[in-house]
């Protein structure tokens, strides 16, 4: 479990990456890793996840500026998360495909949370390896499932964006129908459900505290990633309670 966790954080480093550079269309590959005040070349020891933050008490050692806290909590984020996958799951395929979707996840709901946009170019590169994964694992029956998902969460969510003038952004089409021809229609249908409880309770604390008002835009894939992680854990044993109350209530 101590590897996982430290693969985990090694990760989220490189998702840290990705979340400051994709947004500014620059290689997530080069130039090596540097400070972003003084661009100074960062060594192998100032990028042991969190340690170094630590070390370094939050800033950069060579100008002394300080570094967002950003970035140990994306790296203990995912090892967390990487750290509860496979306790779940164990080592298996579905552990390889949840911890590449979970860190996906991450990279789309901070950059939409921070820049409020989902680049084309994630989601594709999301597009293409679940594609792999189907064709690697899954049968006929259940890419046909994917794909239905892929097109109800498209067409929902486009109906939603035509009908509130633009209150739900090309990127959030594109993400849910992702992750519909991720997991299926079924759990699709969970995951859309939580994304808007999970939205309007997270607007309402926002709007409660003055921190945003009626006026501004709150980015809906944070909310996405945040319900389809739950979905990753619980969906199973939510649609599962869900239909036996539902055979309860009608018996």
């Amino acid at each position: 479990m101590i590897v996982v966790f430290a693969i985990g954080l090694i990760i989220g480093s490189f998702l840290n990456v990705c979340i400051y550079r994709i947004p500014k269309g620059e290689s997530i590959v080069y130039p090596p890793s540097h400070c972003t005040s003084c661009n100074t070349r960062l060594k192998v020891f100032d990028l042991i996840p969190v340690f170094s933050y630590l070390l370094n008490k939050g800033r950069c050692r060579y100008c002394g500026e300080y570094i967002s806290l950003q970035y140990p909590f994306i790296e203990l984020l995912n090892g967390l998360i990487y750290l509860l996958l496979f306790y779940k799951f164990g080592v298996c395929f579905d552990l390889i495909r949840y911890l590449f979707l979970t860190s996906l996840l991450i990279i789309i709901g901070f950059i939409d949370y921070k820049h409020k946009i989902i680049p084309d170019s994630v989601l594709l590169f999301g597009f293409f390896t679940t594609l792999i994964f189907k064709l690697l694992y899954y049968s006929k029956v259940e890419l046909l499932n994917s794909i239905l998902g892929l097109l109800i969460g498209g067409l929902i969510f486009l109906i939603i964006a035509i009908v509130s003038h633009g209150g739900m952004g090309g990127g959030d089409i594109k993400l849910i129908a992702l992750l519909g021809f991720f997991f299926g229609w079924e759990h699709l249908l969970l995951l859309m459900f939580l994304s808007f409880v999970i939205g309007a309770f997270f607007s309402i604390v926002l709007l409660l505290l003055r921190i945003k008002d009626r006026k501004d835009f709150i980015p809906f894939g944070p909310f996405i990633s945040i319900a389809a992680i739950i979905t990753i854990f619980y969906g199973d044993i939510l649609i599962s309670y869900y239909i036996n109350y539902f055979l309860n209530y009608m018996g």
